[in-house]
C-alpha cells in the first residue's frame, strides 16, 4: 500500500490516455493506467469525442490506483495532444468532435491566414507560421464550414484544457500549449488581440493563461473526484501539452538542460530543445516551453503509423527491414505537416529488379527518419557533438533507432524511463503540490538518464539521395499549389 506522498501524471494522446502514479520523492513510477479512445475520419479528416477523453482518463487512473491507497495522491496534472480544437457550449459539453493535430481539412484556412499577414508577421507574433495543424486554422474552418457551431461556441478549448477544466472546474491553460494556437503571442506572452481579431474570436471564450503548467489552477471538485476515485482538493495543475510535458520529465529547461535535442518518434515524429532564446523561423514551430523558457519544434505527421502501414502493405514485421538501396520512399500518407504539404500522398521512387521488400521498408524508415532530422541544424546547440535524446514509441525498435545513428552520425541517448510524457506531467502535479520547479523536480528524479550509443558513421548517401528527391516531389500533383512545399513550417 502506497503511503508517503504521490501524484498522478496523465498523457492524453492522440489514441489513448496513460496515467501514472508516481513516488513524489523519488520519482518512481508506482503504477501505470491504460486506455484507449477513438479517432474517426477519412479524406483528411481526424476527430475523437473529448467525452471520450474524459471517460478514459477516469479508467486510466482507476487501474493505475489498484491496490494503492489513493489517500496518498496529492496532485495530479494532464499533458495532452497538441492544436486540438474542441467547442463547448454553456455547460462544458462539447458541441462537436474535436478536430485534432493531424486534421489537414484546415489547409487552405492556414494559407489564406498567412497571406493575411506574411510569414514574417506570423513568426513576429507567434514564432510560427500557420499550417494546418494550428489551431487558429481549425477555427478558421470550422466558421467557414459550420457557421453554427461556431456562432454557439460558449468555450474554446485545447485538449489538455477540456481535460483540466474538467478535474478543477477552472478554464486555464499554460503558455506551451497556448503558444501552438497561433492567437498566443509568445514575445507579449499573452492572447494576442489582433489576431483574435482576425479570427474573430472572443477573448472570452478561452482560457486563461497561468503562468507555467506547473502553476495550481485550482482543486480537484467534488464530481471529478468520485468518477476517478481520488480525495477532493488536491492539487490541480494547469498542465501542458505533451512536447512540453517531455521536455519536463527529460529535465529541459531553464533548471535542468538547455540547447540539448530531442527526437521523439511517434504518431508523429518531431525534433525540439528547450532554449532561452525565442525562435522566430519558418523552419521550426517556435513555442513556448511550460517553464519560462523556448522550445522550438520541428514536426512531421508520417512517423511509425506510416512505416508501420507499408511494412503490413509488404506483410513484413517491423523490425524486418534493411537500408534502402536506390529506393526513396516518403511516407507522406497524411498529407505533411515539414514540408509543408498537406495535400500530399506517399512516394515511392528508384525501384530496380533487384530492390526487395526489406528494402522498400528500410527506405521508409529512412524517409520518415530524414524528414524529422533535416529540422534539426535550425535548432540552437552547444559547440561539439551534443548527442540526440531519443523518445517515443520508435526509441524502443531496433530498426528505428539505428537508422536515427545511421542518418545523424550523432550519439543516441535512450532514456530508462518510457512514459517521459506521463512522467513530465507527474512533475508539473508534484510542482502544483509543493512550489517546487517542475524540471528541478524531474532533473532530480533522473527521468532523462539512460543509456548512450557512441555515433556511427553517417550514411550520406542516403541521406543525399532522399534530398534530391524531395524537391520534384514538392512541384508534383499534390493539391498544395505552386510553391505550398517551399514554406518550411514546422507548425
Amino acid at each position: 500500500m502506497q503511503s508517503s506522498p504521490a501524484v498522478i501524471g496523465v498523457d492524453s494522446s492522440t489514441q489513448s490516455i496513460k496515467a501514472v502514479l508516481v513516488d513524489a520523492a523519488s520519482g518512481k513510477v508506482l503504477a501505470t493506467g491504460r486506455a484507449a479512445h477513438t479517432v474517426s475520419g477519412e479524406a483528411g479528416a481526424r476527430e475523437s469525442d473529448p467525452e471520450e477523453w474524459w471517460r478514459a482518463l477516469a479508467g486510466a487512473v482507476a487501474e493505475a490506483l489498484t491496490g494503492s491507497d489513493a489517500r496518498a495522491v496529492t496532485g495530479i496534472a494532464v499533458a495532452g495532444q497538441q492544436h486540438g480544437l474542441v467547442v463547448l457550449d454553456s455547460a462544458g459539453r462539447p458541441l462537436r468532435p474535436a478536430l485534432l493535430w493531424n486534421d489537414t481539412r484546415s489547409a487552405p484556412q492556414a494559407a489564406a491566414l498567412t497571406d493575411r499577414l506574411g510569414a514574417g508577421g506570423w513568426l513576429a507574433r507567434t514564432g510560427s507560421v500557420p499550417v494546418a495543424s494550428m489551431t487558429a486554422t481549425k477555427w478558421q474552418w470550422l466558421r467557414e464550414n459550420e457557421p453554427r457551431t461556431a456562432g454557439a461556441a460558449a468555450g474554446v478549448r485545447l485538449p489538455h484544457d477540456f481535460l483540466t477544466e474538467r478535474l478543477a472546474g477552472t478554464a486555464a491553460t499554460d503558455p506551451g500549449d497556448a503558444s501552438g494556437t497561433c492567437w498566443y503571442g509568445t514575445a507579449t506572452r499573452a492572447y494576442d488581440p489582433e489576431l483574435l481579431d482576425l479570427l474573430g474570436l472572443d477573448r472570452g471564450l478561452l482560457p486563461v493563461v497561468a503562468p507555467a503548467g506547473a502553476t495550481r489552477v485550482g482543486s480537484l471538485t467534488a464530481s471529478a473526484a468520485r468518477e476517478l476515485g481520488l480525495p477532493q482538493g488536491i492539487a490541480v495543475a494547469a498542465g501542458t501539452g505533451d512536447n512540453m510535458a517531455a521536455a519536463v520529465g527529460l529535465g529541459l529547461g531553464g533548471h535542468g538542460l538547455l540547447d540539448h535535442p530531442v527526437v521523439s518518434l511517434g504518431t508523429s515524429g518531431t525534433v525540439f530543445a528547450a532554449t532561452r532564446a525565442r525562435p522566430a523561423t519558418a523552419a521550426l514551430a517556435g513555442f513556448a516551453a511550460t517553464d519560462g523558457t523556448y522550445l522550438p519544434l520541428g514536426c512531421t505527421l508520417n512517423c511509425t503509423l506510416a512505416v508501420d502501414k507499408i511494412a503490413g502493405l509488404l506483410g513484413l514485421d517491423r523490425e524486418d527491414a534493411v537500408p534502402g538501396g536506390e529506393a526513396v520512399l516518403l511516407p507522406y500518407l497524411d498529407g505533411e505537416r515539414t514540408p509543408d504539404l498537406p495535400g500530399a500522398s506517399g512516394l515511392l521512387t528508384g525501384l530496380r529488379h533487384a530492390t526487395s521488400r526489406q528494402q522498400i521498408l528500410g527506405a521508409a524508415y529512412e524517409g520518415a527518419v530524414f524528414g524529422v532530422l533535416r529540422v534539426l541544424d535550425e535548432l540552437p546547440h552547444p559547440d561539439g557533438d551534443v548527442p540526440l535524446r531519443l523518445i517515443g514509441g520508435g526509441a524502443r525498435g531496433r530498426t528505428w533507432v539505428e537508422t536515427v545513428r545511421r542518418l545523424s552520425g550523432r550519439p543516441v541517448v535512450l532514456p530508462r524511463t518510457a512514459e517521459l510524457v506521463a512522467l513530465g506531467a507527474a512533475a508539473l502535479a508534484a510542482g502544483a503540490a509543493t512550489g517546487e520547479d517542475p524540471v528541478a523536480v524531474a532533473t532530480g528524479w533522473g527521468g532523462g538518464a539512460g543509456v548512450t550509443l557512441p555515433a556511427v558513421a553517417r550514411d550520406r548517401a542516403a541521406w543525399d539521395r532522399i534530398a534530391a528527391v524531395l524537391p520534384a516531389f514538392g512541384s508534383m500533383g499534390t493539391g498544395c499549389g505552386p510553391g505550398r512545399g517551399a514554406r518550411g513550417g514546422a507548425g
